[in-house]
């Protein structure tokens, strides 16, 4: 889908570049080269190279689009996202492929489980990921009117679930209610927004009411959402593909804890360890992330708070 949205941005942006770290092929950009192979370029296996050259095209006027898995672009490449898109602020958009555990059987050398805190630490860059392939394309062509420099994170696996079935408004910076409820907030990002929602339908037949929440852009954080949840919830739930450390969870937490009064808060995450290998499906599983594994953890810690007043 990735592949499809930069295709067809590409007859609206004549300045449009788009750099591959030798995964042309992997980041669905085959008709693009193939139609447009005057602006792809493919830098071989060297992403902190890659960033130099994109950051080299921003200066010059294009809007530059850069592809690798989310370990390598983020991790291997810090220094030069750090220098030539946080600090220099250069007009490029890095993009994570296969982040959280989608890579399956290649294991923790290609899992990106720390990029969504890399990118949110530094400074300028905003960081967005998408709930579905139909949000893949809004985001790619909202990337491309945004004026600064951006890391896109996209989680799942091929035939990811789809979210959304008809059209909606899109807004970097604008968190998506998707479903009302007073008792707990579940606040999803990534492939865990359709997690979310399944567990919400299964917490339903506990008599539990929850709201669910698209939160796909995790720097800014729309914090103006959050305050409304914290003063009607009971319980905010947030939920990643991600390590525990530094993602979502994490900053949510930064944002209630500067607050007087706020809800309990449940992280659910990836744990703070190398783990597992093998199918997507068995390692979600593994790791909690099922909408029924979901739904019981919310359960019990829901139990666990204090009889309304």
């Amino acid at each position: 889908m990735f592949g499809q949205a930069i295709l067809a941005l590409a007859e609206h942006h004549p300045e449009l570049m788009v750099l591959s770290a030798d995964l042309g092929n992997s980041s669905g950009l085959d008709r693009f080269k193939q139609s447009y192979p005057e602006r792809y370029l493919n830098v071989g296996i060297a992403e902190q190279n890659l960033i130099g050259v994109a950051g080299g095209l921003a200066k010059e006027g294009f809007t530059v689009f850069a592809t690798s898995f989310a370990p390598f672009i983020t991790m291997r490449a810090a220094e030069q996202i750090r220098m030539n898109l946080g600090y220099m602020a250069f007009n490029v958009k890095a993009v994570g492929i296969g982040s959280g555990l989608g890579m399956g059987f290649l294991g923790n050398s290609h899992y990106g489980l720390e990029d969504a805190a890399i990118m949110r630490s530094i400074p300028n860059l905003t960081v967005v990921s998408p709930a579905d392939c139909g949000e893949i394309a809004k985001t790619v062509f909202a990337a491309a009117r945004h004026p600064g420099p951006m890391y896109i994170r996209l989680t799942g696996a091929p035939n990811t679930p789809i979210v959304y079935r008809e059209d909606y408004a899109f807004q970097i910076g604008q968190a998506i209610t998707l479903r009302e409820g007073d008792d707990i907030a579940l606040v999803a990002t990534g492939s865990m927004v359709h997690a979310a929602l399944a567990a919400a339908d299964l917490l339903a037949q506990e008599g539990l009411a929850c709201s669910v929440t698209n939160m796909h852009t995790l720097k800014p954080l729309d914090t103006a959402h959050l305050d409304r949840l914290a003063r009607t919830a009971r319980l905010i739930v947030t939920i990643e593909e991600h390590s525990r450390t530094g993602g979502l969870g994490s900053a949510v937490a930064e944002h209630l804890c500067a607050m007087d009064d706020h809800p309990p808060q449940l992280l659910i995450a990836l744990p703070d360890e190398f783990g597992k290998s093998g199918e997507y499906s068995f390692l979600l599983d593994h790791y909690g992330l099922t909408p029924a594994k979901l739904a019981a953890r919310v359960s019990e810690r829901y139990r666990l708070l204090a009889p309304a007043t």
